[in-house]
């Protein structure tokens, strides 16, 4: 399962929820939430170190959902490197070039799991325990156990911690990737009960925030815990919503071709 979660917790302060949220951060996650990431960029010139991290974390989460833009993700992640200045905004950095490596070596693009691992760790001593950054490294440091290292006993304990830190900063957008992996680690050791409640919940938060680009994984992956004719049902729901975003995520398309065309390629 590739990895999902917040672009960064300053880019949800923004996500079209409340009143209360700044118009330029509504503008650019509803851009964002509609695979919009270069248009939603656009929107944020990097002038400041938040600014510049957010950019880059848009960017870098349309490689991993594209499997494209990779010198756009680079050099935006090296604006934010060289503006940043505190501990937590060199930490915030490096756990955006850790997952630009990860989807890399993920993606088969090339192998970064050592440069990957690395600039996870470098975030780990520099981004304190109890920040709001935290649980986003948490969640990332989980997926490298879970698809690189194969470690999924790790991987776990890393999305609880994650899970934790998303409920405790409200970060609904990371709390449905936690969700979303712990019931796939529960769906490869048989927990059907188990992964079909959080398969839910995942859902249930991506309609609720109205984040479009991660409706349809979040369904395919609650119609692979149910029985027919509701598995067809969520499974053609996700195809109606990938033909929309003009086939993002590139990665699902496998999953979701029709079963005619299954057949004919079995």
């Amino acid at each position: 399962m590739l990895g999902e979660g917040n672009v960064a917790h300053t880019a949800m302060s923004g996500d079209g929820t409340t009143a209360e949220d700044d118009p330029l951060q509504t503008a650019v996650w509803r851009l964002r939430s509609r695979a919009c990431w270069v248009d939603a960029a656009a929107l944020l010139a990097p002038a400041t170190p938040q600014a510049a991290l957010q950019r880059a974390s848009l960017l870098v989460e349309r490689c991993l959902y594209t499997e494209a833009g990779w010198e756009d993700a680079e050099d935006a992640l090296r604006t934010a490197e060289a503006l940043a200045h505190t501990d937590d905004e060199r930490g915030a950095a490096a756990c955006e070039r850790g997952y630009l490596a990860y989807a890399a070596t993920l993606l088969q693009v090339r192998d970064r799991a050592d440069e990957a691992r690395a600039a996870l760790g470098r975030a780990a001593a520099l981004i304190a325990p109890g920040a709001a950054g935290r649980p986003l490294l948490d969640f990332r440091r989980g997926l490298i156990a879970e698809n690189l290292t194969r470690s999924p006993q790790a991987a776990r304990a890393a999305y609880r911690r994650a899970h934790a830190g998303a409920t405790a900063h409200a970060d609904p957008l990371l709390l449905s990737a936690t969700w979303r992996h712990l019931a796939g680690l529960a769906l490869r050791e048989g927990e059907l009960t188990e992964a079909r409640h959080g398969f839910a919940e995942s859902l249930r938060i991506r309609e609720e925030l109205g984040y479009l680009v991660g409706t349809a994984p979040a369904l395919v992956s609650l119609a692979d815990t149910e029985t027919e004719p509701e598995a067809a049902r969520l499974r053609e729901e996700a195809r109606r919503l990938f033909r929309l975003l003009g086939g993002v995520p590139t990665w699902l398309a496998h999953r979701l071709a029709p079963p005619e065309e299954d057949a004919a390629t079995a």
